[in-house]
């Protein structure tokens, strides 16, 4: 008698890893699919990806439907019509769901917005109370970042490792870099010819390679040529590492405490190296689409970049309390 054999659990759950072109494929793919709604393929345009793009237009279709039960047109709508909506919804959804719902009507309504379908989106100012945000810190604008740079720069002294401190704060400031991306920087990932920095991929990040500021490349020089040897000769270290201590570590832990304490000291409003790498991100997600701010982050997946956006909808700089939460 034959014996049937069956699939093991393993060949059952096993998953074929889907990379990184493939995934473009399919992106690339779907934008060309002629019966595709164009608010999906507008979606992948900004770099959205493939599932949370068929979550928006999902909650997008309910909202139509709501409007028809409404005899209200989507150009039509006001601040006052989306919290009614948003109203209809308590008791019958969980509060986290509400504010995925609010996420998908401000990227459509910013979706007709750049359509000039209608003037402006009515869903900016709406908020909703009772949830926990996925907001972690105070997000800095860029002239602010800026200012704590320029800040720094002019009250810093001449020592060696004030220079080398200016270094770093420009680094936090315009490319966004963590405490770890600092700490794993080498001298021939600093590209002075090319204007660029190159940072190592980790088992969290990939790997990129970021412009760097004109005044930037000035001062690194300076530093790689003259305080960096310095600090060596001083310290009689031998390392590749671009960034040395003065201390008989080479780790950067105290060195960046230090400096955020005196960050603070001069801005009451810096915190920490987080909160800065958040700030820079939220900025860029102003300017550049989700995948070039996947890529300049080194965030491995796009779902990382997206955990940024909820900074741009809540619009932190803002009081809250001007606005009318919905309880």
């Amino acid at each position: 008698m034959a014996i049937k054999l069956g699939k093991t659990k393993d060949s059952r759950t096993r998953k074929k890893k889907v990379t990184n072109d493939a995934e473009l494929e399919i992106l690339q793919r779907l934008q060309n699919e002629k019966d595709q709604p164009e608010f999906i393929k507008y979606l992948l345009q900004k770099g959205y990806s493939i599932k949370s793009s068929e979550r928006y237009l999902k909650d997008i279709k309910l909202f139509k439907k709501w409007l028809v039960k409404e005899n209200l047109t989507e150009e039509a709508v006001s601040y006052n019509d989306i919290t009614h909506y948003i109203q209809s919804k308590k008791g019958k959804v969980k509060q986290i769901t509400i504010a995925t719902v609010l996420a998908s009507l401000k990227r459509y309504y910013d979706y007709l917005e750049e359509l000039g379908f209608v003037v402006e989106n009515p869903v900016l100012n709406v908020q909703i109370k009772g949830i926990k945000r996925k907001v972690l810190y105070n997000i800095l604008s860029k002239q602010k970042l800026e200012k704590i740079y320029y800040d720094y720069k002019e009250l810093s002294s001449q020592s060696p490792s004030q220079k080398r401190n200016e270094i770093i704060v420009g680094l936090l400031v315009y490319q966004g870099l963590n405490t770890n991306d600092l700490q794993n920087l080498t001298i021939k990932d600093i590209k002075l010819r090319e204007g660029k920095i190159f940072i190592k991929g980790s088992r969290r990040s990939n790997e990129r390679t970021l412009p760097l500021e004109s005044h930037q490349i000035l001062d690194i020089m300076e530093y790689t040529l003259q305080v960096r040897q310095a600090i060596l000769s001083e310290t009689n270290k031998q390392t590749d590492l671009f960034f040395v201590t003065q201390g008989s570590s080479l780790n950067l832990q105290n060195v960046m405490q230090k400096l955020i304490k005196e960050l603070h000291k001069q801005n009451k409003q810096v915190e920490n190296v987080k909160q800065i790498r958040a700030s820079v991100i939220t900025g860029w997600l102003k300017t550049y689409n989700l995948r070039e701010v996947q890529y300049f982050a080194g965030h491995r997946y796009v779902s990382s970049t997206e955990a940024y956006l909820i900074n741009d909808l809540e619009d932190l700089q803002t009081d809250i309390d001007k606005y009318h939460p919905i309880g």
